[in-house]
């Protein structure tokens, strides 16, 4: 996909069949492509074994833990303008993602059609439910950091509403609020820090903000609310009992496909872009489950071409619900994450945060 492309496709209006039909052919030449860059994506793909690309499901994979053994990548070491990792836990590898001008461009663009799909084309008045502090390293980005630079594009006049210590900054957020207290606004943070430092502490003081025209877009730090019982309703409940939000979008996504998220919609599902795939395959044989059959979940983007990122089987689990029929309208498959896979190394994408 060259970046050109991007302004003729809608996100989410292509049907499966045209889908099907630019993601096989997109991803098969990033295979061949993959394999004649990148030394070791060509070992990998070697050592799975030849087989002829008909169809979508036919594109190997590659796990994602791999990204955190080798350093992949399909451009010389000077043409990479940023490296991406992913968060991880005290002592764990992560994973580190290489690319370039024209890569970083295009997942941007694509990042932008998809999002915008959901806030509307003009930029918004912006609350960062995080503190500054995670952005201060350009050169080294955290999923953390690189999710709040990303989405900054969509926002102007950005505040972040959390000090340094993760305590909220109460007059940062009422001054927020006060001066677009009459105007749409945009609210981006990671899930788990949503609800311990912003909604909890709100809680504790008693102070209910009006923020009925906000939206919230969050993602990641699910495994410790559900660890706290606290449910996708008790969050959604909560928040709009506290301060009036009913805006709520979910997202998944990972740092090893930037760009290509799957956006939560109005109905509460998950949604794969035109942009991008999900494939649901059996723990035992990676064999296609079934719609409405549990199974790992396998992420496909024609997006990642400074490193082989474009086919991922990941270490989550998740049930496709349905394709092309959404209530709410938009096309493409829609689905719903149920966990990860036994003894799989906590993502911890959010999760996880270090005070200095």
């Amino acid at each position: 996909m060259k970046s050109e492309e991007i302004k003729y496709i809608d996100p989410f209006l292509w049907d499966r069949k045209k889908k099907r039909i630019f993601l096989t052919e997109e991803l098969k030449a990033l295979t061949e492509y993959h394999k004649e860059k990148c030394i070791e994506y060509k070992k990998i793909v070697d050592i799975i074994g030849k087989k002829s690309i008909n169809e979508l499901e036919d594109i190997p994979f590659i796990p994602v833990r791999l990204f955190k053994d080798y350093e992949l990548k399909s451009i010389s070491q000077e043409n990479i303008t940023k490296t991406m990792t992913s968060s991880g836990t005290t002592g764990q590898i992560v994973s580190k993602i290489f690319l370039d001008k024209e890569t970083s461009d295009i997942q941007r663009k694509v990042l932008v059609k998809i999002v915008s799909d959901f806030t509307g084309e003009s930029r918004l008045p912006m609350l960062v439910i995080d503190s500054p502090s995670v952005i201060r390293d350009r050169n080294m980005f955290s999923a953390r950091g690189a999710g709040i630079l990303g989405f900054s594009i969509f926002g102007k006049q950005i505040t972040y509403a959390l000090n340094d210590d993760m305590s909220l900054n109460v007059t940062a957020v009422k001054d927020f609020i006060e001066k677009y207290h009459d105007r749409k606004v945009l609210l981006f943070g990671f899930t788990y820090m949503i609800w311990q430092h912003f909604y909890m502490e709100m809680k504790a003081l008693k102070w209910k903000p009006e923020l009925s025209r906000a939206i919230l877009i969050h993602g990641g730090g699910w495994k410790k609310l559900t660890q706290e019982s606290v449910s996708k309703e008790i969050f959604k409940n909560e928040l709009n009992s506290q301060c009036g939000l009913s805006n709520i979008h979910d997202y998944y996504g990972m740092v090893e496909q930037t760009g290509s998220i799957y956006m939560e919609c109005e109905d509460g599902h998950l949604h794969a872009s035109s942009y991008s795939d999900i494939i649901m395959r059996r723990k035992d044989d990676f064999s296609i489950c079934a719609k409405g059959e549990e199974g790992i979940i396998q992420v496909v983007s024609p997006l990642a071409k400074s490193y082989p990122g474009h086919s991922i089987l990941t270490e989550d689990t998740g049930i496709i619900l349905g394709e092309d029929d959404c209530k709410c309208g938009r096309k493409g498959k829609y689905f719903k994450i149920t966990g990860r896979i036994k003894n799989a190394e906590i993502r911890g994408c959010s999760d996880t945060y270090v005070i200095q």
